[in-house]
């Protein structure tokens, strides 16, 4: 049977006030739109990434951890040191951009635990980003809004780690709040807590499904999903120049740009805008209180990732299908990059269990794979958490 972590808990009130955590997140809907302006759906997870910090023993900064292998690395107070591509790469990029920012902190031994699943697609290195910017603010006496420590978290992946990401992960681990969602518009950064407790959807678990695949071709593909985007966009910004981006955009001006732009930018785009139509309508299906409609929304959008953005696998779609077939499941899709990683599940509370059982079930019988299946509440995220340096 797969392992299954009902609402996995929270650190302990006890975390002593110079640890700082920050939770994992999962995307209920709103994928791959968080570069183009668009809008997106996440919710914190109750995993968590846990950074303590202590006054360094030596004159520099130490970053240490029982997470990733090789798991020392030590900086002087003016070392530029740059990126190794290893684990160390998150904490020190965030130390850079809080630097740069004029704000440098005394020397420290930064230690990270936790246990966020690594590349599930559930964004542990954004957990580890934000777990680390609250720390290092604390021990330099400073403090900036939530927004600003999303902005300087994904600039630390963005320019010295080198991803290309957008700023959902980051800034959903900030600002999330427990028993709801969060709808973020990613180009003005103005959100939203969405209610995941209200009516219906109030008898629902969240139930991340963990493929335990991740294909060859993830990292590449990746980077040819971005350029496909970013061509169609151009494409559609000349026709359309009162346009910022794709997250203005409507199905009609994008048909009408279609003979301007190669076949595979046309179908990356139409996921883009229609995805972000269905937040929207989700947004609707949550103030509701309408599990059916939220369910309905999130196949859908699978059906897009899977054949517009061309990013699903055979494993993914055979847990989304097999899920969507069973009791009590109200929708099911592809969550994170693709390619593998996990799928996001909108479950009866009273089917979670059986329900959990059954997708691993079929999953080990068809591929020989033990999943990993999550049962999760919505938590809240590590802004509310940091609240006075305790973090439970």
């Amino acid at each position: 049977m797969a392992n299954i972590h009902p609402s996995v808990s929270a650190p302990p009130n006890t975390v002593r006030a110079n640890a700082y955590i920050a939770p994992a997140r999962v995307n209920l809907l709103g994928e791959h739109t968080d570069y183009t302006g668009g809008l997106v759906l996440p919710m914190a997870i109750p995993f968590y990434t846990q950074a303590r910090i202590t006054p360094a023993t030596t004159g520099g900064y130490r970053f240490s951890s029982e997470i990733y292998p090789a798991a020392t690395r030590e900086i002087s107070l003016s070392d530029q040191s740059p990126r190794i591509d290893d684990w160390s790469d998150y904490p020190v990029g965030v130390l850079h951009q809080l630097q740069m920012r004029g704000i440098r902190p005394s020397a420290f031994d930064l230690h990270l635990s936790g246990n966020v699943p690594f590349a599930a697609g559930l964004s542990s290195s954004a957990s580890v980003e934000v777990a680390t910017a609250y720390a290092l603010l604390a021990t330099a006496n400073a403090s900036l809004p939530l927004e600003e420590v999303s902005v300087l978290c994904r600039a630390a992946e963005n320019e010295y780690v080198g991803s290309p990401c957008g700023i959902m992960d980051q800034f959903a681990i900030a600002a999330a709040k427990a028993g709801h969602a969060l709808l973020l518009n990613t180009r003005t950064l103005e959100y939203d807590h969405l209610p995941m407790n209200q009516g219906d959807l109030s008898g629902t678990y969240i139930v991340v499904c963990n493929s335990m695949v991740k294909h060859s071709v993830a990292s590449g593909e990746y980077g040819v999903r971005h350029r496909e985007v970013m061509e169609g966009q151009e494409a559609l910004l000349k026709k359309f120049p009162t346009l910022r981006d794709l997250g203005d955009a409507t199905l009609g001006q994008l048909e009408a740009a279609r003979a301007d732009m190669p076949p595979e930018s046309f179908l990356r785009c139409r996921h883009i805008i229609s995805d972000n139509h269905r937040v929207l309508q989700a947004r609707e299906a949550m103030f509701a209180g309408d599990p059916r409609a939220l369910g309905e929304l999130m196949l859908q959008g699978h059906s897009s990732e899977r054949d517009d953005f061309a990013c699903s696998c055979e494993e993914i779609d055979f847990l989304v299908d097999t899920a969507a077939a069973l009791p009590g499941c109200y929708g099911s899709r592809l969550t994170g990059g693709g390619f593998g990683g996990c799928t996001v599940n909108l479950v009866d509370r009273a089917q979670s269990a059986p329900f959990s059982k059954a997708l691993s079930d079929a999953y080990k019988k068809a591929f020989s794979i033990d999943a990993e299946i999550y049962i999760c509440e919505p938590v809240d995220g590590a802004a509310l958490r940091n609240t006075g340096g305790l973090h439970a």
